[in-house]
């Protein structure tokens, strides 16, 4: 009997166990980033994938409206937190059995294949979970070792010497994780570039001479504002990629990338606006894209048009409907001004659908399942309301004292496909208003333009923007936030002095 209960006592967790346990979990998260850096194949990355899938839509809502952009730190917090439990556990389970069976060394083995294992699981990357498990291992044995005698209280010593090893670890985890092999492919300068250079030039030129914090026509890679619904993007190149058209079809089509680029070839200016932002926010920018048409892919699979929607599926798990009409003019983009597409922006291939929000326009496209029916997309389960088109916004982004004493109000403003036909101002709060300037239109039907407007100013303004389509219908008074349909209203901003 007293040799189970002291089994029983040496198996117990002891404030000392969760310690190391925990520098075990972190170092073993940490060990990982060091060898697979901020990459999908780093031990935290799936979880985070799984963590956005599960989150309810209602939460995602409520994060959106409430948090704004800084709200997916708080995945990425979860899944850190989940990845070092998980590896702390494989400590604990090791110095628990180790203990039980007075055997130390089988204890730190066992954890180690445990924290092994669970990488694996989680990656799918047998070499690279070592980078995890070794430091688990180390951790766990630092647990186990024997105690010196009482009179000595090596306890806090210990802790202390395992925490600033584990500070060490962590550092150096740091510099050889930005060392680790990435993908970079994306964003290479493309073969043909004289008519890009030529609409790149032409598009410079018509931008107006704005003193304030305005882009110009075309927003830069750095500019382009990046939205997903993970933390860690796809690595595909293209000798690796295809898009596969499935669904109700007679036959599927799979296209490679050369296939692709292949087909006719044509450079659009696309603009892009993000649904969740504000109404003055500034997720909205404007880029010249190289791709085919995606119009002609359908037709070889559904000759007569029998399909009335299709479901696009990305690489990230990311899906999106929509109904065939709204697919007419869409566009297969490999190039982003000049260059190839940038990972984050959807390397190799992404969708661009004219006049509709920009997370819609599926990046890292794999796949378009036709369908009889509609679906709800990845956002529409979560509450939004899909793919819609965009709503009209003047957004008013500088305020700028001229050299003259005036003030100068710039910004952009966009109405997907409907284009832009006049934007006003008024400097009274709504009472009166008066046209602003706006840049020539570039080529394209789902293009921004740029807008300023200068005026003599003895103190304070309520500043009040609003734009007209190019179909006459005016921006909506009315506001609304972004959940679900996108914001809605005049900009309005107090100016001067």
């Amino acid at each position: 009997m007293h040799v189970l209960q002291h089994l029983r006592d040496s198996a117990s967790v002891t404030p000392s166990d969760l310690l190391f346990a925990a520098l075990a979990g972190v170092t073993g998260v940490a060990g990982s980033y060091a060898v697979a850096g901020y990459t999908r194949r780093f031990v935290v990355a799936p979880i985070d994938a799984a963590v956005v899938r599960a989150t309810p839509g209602s939460i995602v809502a409520f994060v959106i409206q409430n948090v704004g952009e800084e709200g997916h730190f708080l995945h990425i917090a979860l899944s850190f937190a989940v990845a070092t439990g998980l590896l702390a556990g494989a400590a604990i389970v090791g110095l628990s059995v180790g203990r039980r069976f007075g055997r130390d060394a089988m204890g730190v083995g066992l954890a180690g294949v445990l924290a092994w294992g669970l990488t694996v699981l989680i990656t799918a990357e047998p070499l690279l979970a070592v980078g995890a498990a070794g430091p688990v291992a180390v951790f766990t044995a630092a647990g186990a070792a024997p105690l010196a005698p009482p009179e000595h209280d090596p306890s806090r010593r210990r802790a202390l010497l395992s925490s600033a090893s584990a500070l060490a670890v962590l550092g150096a985890s740091l510099g050889l994780g930005r060392l680790a092999p990435t993908d970079t492919t994306g964003g290479e300068a493309e073969a043909m570039d004289d008519e890009v250079a030529a609409l790149m030039d032409a598009a410079d030129a018509r931008s107006l001479d704005i003193s304030g914090d305005v882009p110009g026509l075309v927003s830069t890679f750095e500019e382009f504002y990046n939205v997903d619904i993970a933390e860690f993007d796809p690595e595909l190149s293209p000798g690796d990629w295809s898009l596969t058209i499935t669904g109700e079809v007679d036959e599927d089509l799979t296209v490679s990338f050369d296939d692709l680029t292949d087909r006719p070839v044509e450079r659009r200016f696309v603009t892009l606006r993000c649904v969740g932002e504000d109404l003055n926010g500034r997720k909205l920018d404007n880029a010249l894209w190289t791709g085919t048409p995606i119009k002609p892919l359908l037709e070889e699979v559904d000759p007569e048009g029998e399909c009335g929607c299709a479901m696009l599926r990305a690489e990230d798990d990311y899906f999106v409907q929509f109904p065939i009409e709204a697919l007419e003019d869409a566009f297969l983009a490999w190039g982003m001004n000049g260059r190839s597409l940038p990972r984050s922006h959807g390397h190799p291939v992404r969708v661009l659908v004219p006049g509709h929000w920009g997370e819609t326009n599926v990046k890292w496209l794999d796949e378009i399942e036709l369908l009889g029916e509609e679906m709800d997309g990845y956002w529409e389960q979560r509450g939004w309301h899909g793919t819609g088109p965009v709503n009209t916004v003047a957004k008013l982004w500088s305020e700028s004292r001229l050299d003259d004493g005036a003030v100068e109000v710039a910004g952009h403003a966009y109405a997907g496909t409907r284009g832009i036909e006049r934007v006003e101002v008024s400097t009274d709060g709504g009472e009166s208003w008066r046209d602003a300037d706006l840049s020539d239109p570039l080529p394209g039907d789902d293009v921004w333009r740029q807008w300023r407007h200068e005026f003599e100013t003895d103190g304070v303004h309520d500043v009040v923007v609003r734009a007209t389509d190019g179909e006459g219908t005016r921006q909506s008074q009315e506001r609304s936030e972004s959940f679900p349909s996108g914001a809605t209203g005049w900009v309005s901003e107090t100016v001067g002095e």
